[in-house]
């Protein structure tokens, strides 16, 4: 499980076996995790994240989305 990002609380990585899926991340925060695709940027599901915390972390992965999807291409097709 590459971590490829960390900002605040929040770790951004992808599993091993996800390279059969189109471009996504997951995030995790204490007890709480979301998987979002990145193209284009949106929430595929969350468990945990109030509906506001979720919002945050879009725009986050949507400000990120070019690195991630470089990180993803990176790990996976290498």
């Amino acid at each position: 499980m590459p971590t490829v990002l960390v900002i605040g609380p929040y770790r951004f990585f992808f599993f091993a076996a996800d390279h059969v899926e189109p471009p996504h991340v997951h995030v995790e925060r204490e007890d709480c995790a979301a998987k979002f695709w990145l193209n284009p940027v949106r929430l595929e599901r969350s468990g945990g994240f109030s509906s506001r915390e979720i919002m945050k972390i879009g725009h986050l992965v949507a400000q990120n989305a070019s690195l991630l999807r470089e990180k993803w291409d990176e790990y996976f097709n290498s």
